[in-house]
């Protein structure tokens, strides 16, 4: 069975945001973690800086990829989706956009 338009449109949006928040994740956590020496020169209330991107920053980078997607996945359903008859798929979304 070929998914409609409508469900293209959907399964972009969700595959475009989830490759956006995976890369957010990769570069909080292997990109500064790898310039952690260089961070660990400056101190912050005597503890070096790259312990603090990544004991608290990281942990809040996660916890805002995490909300990120909930809320905009929440967003796409809500704009899209509708009550439709029982049995039949649910199929609001725009025929005609490629966005």
């Amino acid at each position: 069975m070929q998914p409609k338009p409508a469900q293209r449109y959907y399964w972009k949006k969700n595959i475009r945001l989830t490759l956006v928040l995976l890369a957010a994740w990769f570069v909080v956590t292997f990109v500064a973690g790898y310039f952690a020496a260089e961070l660990n020169q400056f101190s912050f209330f005597g503890f070096p800086v790259g312990f603090y991107a990544f004991a608290q920053g990281a942990l809040i980078a996660y916890l805002l990829i995490v909300a990120i997607y909930v809320r905009y996945m929440n967003r796409l359903d809500r704009d899209w989706a509708h009550e439709s008859i029982p049995g039949e798929a649910r199929t609001r979304f725009p025929a005609t956009r490629d966005n």
